[in-house]
């Protein structure tokens, strides 16, 4: 069950709001959970099921699901880590932040996967009644000495991309750590981190410790793998085992949080940049959306129907996605934008709504 063209899943600090397209347009068709930050929102393409992460200020983390596009939830028990467990020595590992979740492979019809801060992996295969952790990555000798926060405290799993020509083979994105590669459904994992830079480490090459802002691998060809990073845009068309800095020399396509890529064409994807590092604005004041058919020889910059002045808006990681030719994308300061010819022009659909967490198709 693809994602559908029509409906949109908008995850914010105060709710999850579903946008629907109708004969008149895009709208807001329901709002769910409100006044509670949504993290991530997202279907299960396999089953059609909504999954909505939680945030809650008093109760911390919960997950619900819904077989109905919306119409009712249910709470199902969040991941906990088990007794005893520490991100590093003296400092015991809770659950602090569900970042995204993420189906198994087709021929997985019961398989979950949750990236978890303080760095936890978790797997369910009971279509989210229940979840462990994934010991092969968590047990990684880099783990307690070479992973660290880079927006949180602590390790994050953001990314998670299953092959689908073979659901044993998975990656994720850690910040900070990078890329880890399991070929064997998560009982060994390595680092696929060379050709990466870390600015902000004494060793700017090391093969642990690079910040990945976001890793998607293109549906057409999963060899082909692209992340927004925290140094540049990167790009891999050998499954991860080299990265090419695909940013722009002259261009504002290079800092971000964001990236997409295109459903068929693997030389094709879109980035929303913005200053680095303490500032975190659009450039120049100017809301923009860079837009690559070349595999990132090239970048064009693409502003109609976007604030050319006083801009301050940024979209976090998960915050920009893409279904067929239609875009959509949310910012920190409320303003959902959509196109429907491949990010050539953008309309402006709300000005607000509550800080966007993430933008999913559904």
């Amino acid at each position: 069950m693809p994602p559908s063209k029509d409906i949109c899943l908008v995850s914010t600090r105060k709710g999850l709001i579903v946008f629907r397209k109708s004969s008149s347009g895009w709208t807001i068709d329901g709002q769910h959970f409100l006044g509670i930050p949504v993290t991530y929102a997202t279907h299960d393409p396999r089953t059609g099921t909504w999954w909505a992460c939680l945030d809650h200020g008093h109760w911390g983390c919960k997950l619900h699901r819904s077989k109905d596009e919306g119409k009712t939830w249910e709470e199902v028990t969040a991941p906990a880590y088990p007794e005893g467990e520490e991100v590093k020595e003296g400092v015991a590992a809770k659950l602090d932040y569900i970042w995204v979740l993420t189906a198994g492979g087709a021929d997985q019809s019961d398989r979950l996967y949750m990236g978890t801060v303080p760095g936890g992996l978790f797997q369910s295969d009971d279509g989210g009644d229940t979840f462990e952790l994934v010991r092969g990555l968590w047990d990684h000798p880099s783990r307690k000495e070479q992973w660290f926060g880079g927006g949180m405290d602590h390790p994050g799993i953001h990314s998670i991309c299953v092959d689908p020509n073979d659901s044993a083979h998975v990656l994720v994105g850690i910040s900070c750590a990078g890329v880890f590669e399991t070929t064997d459904g998560g009982q060994q994992w390595s680092p696929r981190n060379k050709g990466l830079v870390a600015d902000f480490l004494p060793d700017k090459e090391a093969e642990v410790g690079q910040d990945p802002h976001l890793l998607v691998c293109s549906p057409a060809d999963f060899s082909v793998q692209w992340q927004q990073n925290h140094c540049g845009i990167f790009r891999s068309t050998n499954g991860a085992v080299q990265w090419t800095n695909i940013s722009s020399d002259n261009g504002p396509a290079n800092f971000g949080f964001t990236i997409a890529v295109d459903p068929v064409d693997t030389e094709t994807a879109w980035v929303v940049p913005a200053l680095s590092d303490e500032v975190r604005v659009a450039v120049g004041g100017a809301l923009c959306v860079c837009k690559t058919v070349d595999g990132g020889k090239s970048w064009t910059t693409i502003q109609e129907g976007l604030p050319e002045e006083n801009s301050f808006d940024i979209v976090f990681r998960h915050g920009l996605d893409i279904t067929d030719q239609t875009l959509a994308f949310g910012t920190t300061t409320g303003n959902f934008y959509l196109s429907e010819d491949k990010g050539e022009s953008w309309t402006c659909i709300s000005h607000n709504l509550p800080p966007v967490y993430a933008v999913r198709f559904a």
